[in-house]
């Protein structure tokens, strides 16, 4: 991460682009370093870092690098957007769909797998609306209800604010009706706002 932003700045600066203040630009860097040391340590003290943040980890590396370096990420993000000019471009729609299922399929596996070995125990219901905090994370963190507009990060972003509000929730004891209707007045909210913003784009 640190090193790409340096041969940014460089390329930027061969090309006399206009970039920020060499101090500035430094106190980035030596703040960032400062963050993942004190995040390291974080971590130390609480023996290690946990199992489903690895794996978090590595899932967010590896969809990143398949959304913005692969053909096939940009294959979806034009199916989104508009998925007959898609076909129409040469690319296989019916395919990747299938393919962006069966992604689908096994993560929604590994995420009933990680939920029961949390809880130690399985039941039908387990995971019963989850599907509900999904969207809205997408919403949150910037994918659009037009397709073709999002990414990884601002997931994870829009789901870290779910789980905050969440736990706030239950911590104040709502009751689960409760609780469900106020994630579904914040998923109605996003696309509002996203439906607003694409009106007033166009």
């Amino acid at each position: 991460m640190k090193i790409d932003e340096v041969k940014n700045r460089k390329t930027q600066l061969k090309y006399k682009f206009d970039v920020a203040p060499t101090g500035i630009f430094v106190a980035k860097i030596v703040g960032m370093v400062a963050l993942v040391n004190l995040f390291a340590y974080v971590l130390a003290i609480y023996e290690g870092i946990p199992n489903i943040l690895v794996i978090l980890v590595v899932l967010i590396v590896a969809y990143r690098f398949v959304t913005t370096k692969m053909k096939a990420g940009r294959h979806i993000y034009a199916i989104g957007g508009n998925e007959k000019a898609a076909q129409l471009s040469g690319v296989k729609t019916k395919r990747m769909t299938f393919w962006v299922f069966v992604n689908m399929g096994v993560l929604s596996a590994l995420s009933g797998l990680l939920f029961a070995a949390r809880l130690n125990a399985a039941t039908p219901r387990a995971g019963n609306l989850f599907e509900l905090d999904a969207i809205a994370a997408c919403f949150i963190g910037g994918a659009s209800a037009y397709g073709g507009i999002g990414t990884v990060p601002g997931a994870i972003i829009g789901g870290l604010v779910m789980g905050v509000m969440n736990n706030g929730m239950s911590i104040l004891g709502l009751g689960i009706d409760w609780q469900q209707g106020i994630k579904g007045l914040v998923l109605l909210a996003a696309v509002a706002f996203d439906i607003y913003n694409k009106n007033k784009a166009s």
